[in-house]
């Protein structure tokens, strides 16, 4: 299906997700340099250009624990693996203005608080105490913190225009002793609760950076009346983004709601799209054809929305977790195919075949679908990652064969070492045997592909996101692998003559 290609005047936007496997400086910057020389026809590919050459203008960094606060607010640093230095974090902007492509920060400010309010010395600062995410709206500490941390990253961005602070999935809002306490009070709602906290950090920000635009999540807008929208003192303080990565997005529903935004004086409105980390919590591989269409959904709303509707652009996001304390999505280089397939979508206005062609050629693949590519030694690699993306789908496959995720239910092992014959110690032995050599051959294969990439993942991404990386998607499956070699091995010996 063809429609108009996304508007010239609207940016596209590469969303960094890094509160989990946050790549390493040399990643972003020098990919090629960082794992081997480039062969003689080959460049430097650094993620800022690869960006840049599949046609994005700027960069959505979502720094949380990897942006180096100072002072008091020191303790927000990552403690698995280090924080980017200053130092790093200006060489990223320098690298991606080099490109063409602007940066903007986000910077949570209400919701998904978590990599703040976990730390014991802020409980206090919860909503609800079990709701680690949500800050609480009252009195003076919480905004002070949280105007602290946007001092702190605008300073480390010379020349920003725009800053991104978040405040989606406030969960819980309304639900604290003192948020009872203020809506107890008549007229009072938890849509004014979410507004006053929301305007009083938007306007401190204008207060101290009159230039910058401020952008925030749109979800906990959705639900407000013309009326509410228009006197919330958010018009001419704040750009709504609203997001929606479903394939089969609802183009009317998402029309009439930007029209709303708009017609309430809402009229510089964003979208926002994913290229991966928005089909499961654990997803490992990428599936592209799902995150191209909801791109295509994306350009129907575009075509539909009324002139009054001012599209600034659109993020592509890569979400890296669900939130702070969830495991990891999918890593970069396994979604790079499917970032490529996406910005291509949005700048033909179709993923037709020659789009597919081009797209699949500029990366050197047969096929924009990750699951397609084979192991390829580095030197053959078009895009920064590749081999790490080809050993992951190899791994990812041998862990979701029948044979290796359903072992303990096959056949023999239930019928001839179940628990029973386990806490008994009376098997048959040559059936046993059989079974132990197998699951011995499936915990080798497993073993050897998981250290392949393992090794390469470390060259990418922190030793603590390769360990992380394995104990989420390996250990639960070469487990009971191993248990049952051992298990063998203790029962042999009461059913066999030992020589």
């Amino acid at each position: 299906m063809r429609t108009s290609p996304w508007p010239p005047t609207g940016r596209k936007l590469v969303h960094l997700d890094l509160k989990g496997a946050p790549p390493r400086i040399e990643y972003l910057h020098r990919f090629w340099a960082f794992v081997v020389p480039p062969p003689p026809t080959h460049t430097h590919t650094q993620l800022c250009e690869l960006f840049a050459q599949l046609g994005a203008d700027g960069l959505l960094v979502e720094y949380e624990d990897m942006f180096p606060y100072s002072g008091d607010l020191s303790m927000l640093q990552a403690t698995a693996h280090p924080a980017y230095s200053r130092e790093e974090v200006l060489s990223i902007q320098d690298v991606a203005r080099s490109k063409g492509l602007e940066v903007i920060p986000l910077v949570q400010t209400f919701g998904h608080m978590e990599f703040v309010l976990k730390h014991r010395s802020l409980w206090g600062l919860r909503e609800l105490g079990q709701c680690l995410g949500t800050l609480s709206p009252h009195g003076e500490e919480g905004p002070r913190l949280v105007l602290e941390m946007l001092r702190q990253v605008v300073e480390l961005h010379p020349g920003l225009n725009t800053l991104h602070i978040g405040a989606d999935e406030v969960y819980m809002l309304g639900e604290g002793e003192e948020s009872k306490r203020w809506l107890s009070t008549p007229g009072h709602t938890v849509e004014q609760l979410f507004l006053s906290h929301v305007t009083r950090v938007g306007r401190a920000i204008k207060e101290a950076w009159p230039h910058l635009n401020i952008v925030m999540w749109d979800d906990m807008l959705r639900g407000m009346s013309h009326d509410t929208l228009k006197a919330s003192g958010l018009v001419g303080l704040v750009q709504p983004m609203l997001w929606d990565y479903n394939p089969g997005l609802n183009v009317e529903e998402t029309v009439s709601l930007l029209e709303k935004y708009c017609d309430a004086g809402l009229t510089d409105v964003w979208a926002a799209s994913a290229f991966k980390g928005s089909t499961s919590v654990h997803t490992s591989v990428t599936n592209t054809q799902r995150h191209v269409d909801n791109h295509l959904q994306w350009l129907q709303v575009a075509a539909a929305i009324s002139p009054g509707v001012h599209l600034q652009g659109i993020a592509l996001t890569g979400w890296q977790r669900y939130d702070h304390m969830s495991v990891l999505c999918e890593l970069m280089p396994v979604a790079l195919p499917s970032l490529a397939a996406c910005l291509q979508t949005l700048i033909q206005g179709h993923f037709g075949p020659e789009v597919q062609t081009k797209v699949a050629e500029s990366l050197g693949v047969s096929s924009v679908e990750v699951e397609t590519l084979e192991r390829t030694s580095v030197a053959d690699s078009l895009f920064p990652g590749r081999r790490l993306a080809a050993l992951i789908v190899e791994l990812t496959q041998l862990l979701n064969s029948e044979e290796v995720c359903h072992f303990e239910s096959n056949m023999f092992v239930r019928g001839w070492f179940s628990p029973y014959h386990r806490q008994r110690r009376a098997v048959n032995p040559l059936i046993c045997m059989q079974i132990q050599s197998q699951a011995a051959t499936l915990l080798t294969m497993l073993e050897e592909k998981a250290a392949a990439a393992g090794e390469e993942m470390a060259r990418l991404y922190p030793d603590a996101t390769a360990r992380e990386w394995m104990e989420q998607h390996v250990s639960p499956v070469a487990a009971p692998l191993r248990r049952i070699t051992e298990e063998i091995s203790a029962c042999l010996p009461e059913m066999v003559p030992q020589q």
